[in-house]
């Protein structure tokens, strides 16, 4: 929704504790605008904050796997070969990639 589009004003009080309430909420949510917030919350009556972090280490093992395996594949071009050893260490966290993706499809399974 665009700005120019907002043409009307709400105006309203809260306690001391209600706008500590509001604050906090917030901080949990990682909000930092509260009209925002206010707006988000008045139309749809809440907002859903998803914890990425467990994404971000996917992300970083993914990373890791990936260069890893062009390691492998660039050894296997200069020498004609690769060592078990290092297939099983790739083998080792991709499972741990699937672990956590496992993990992470379970969480997104029990969101209400």
């Amino acid at each position: 929704m665009k700005k120019e589009g907002r043409s009307v004003q709400f105006h309203f009080y809260v306690s001391e504790q209600e706008a500590a309430a509001i604050q906090e909420r917030m901080e949990q949510i990682g909000v930092a605008n509260l009209s925002a917030y206010l707006r988000k919350m008045a139309v749809d009556g809440y907002i859903i904050h998803l914890d990425m972090s467990e994404v971000q280490e996917l992300v970083r093992i993914l990373r890791i796997c990936s260069n890893n395996l062009n390691q492998y594949a660039r050894r296997a071009n200069e020498t004609g070969s690769i060592y078990a050893a290092d297939v099983e260490d790739l083998r080792g966290r991709l499972d741990g990639l699937w672990d956590g993706m496992e993990k992470l499809l379970r969480g997104f399974a029990n969101i209400p």
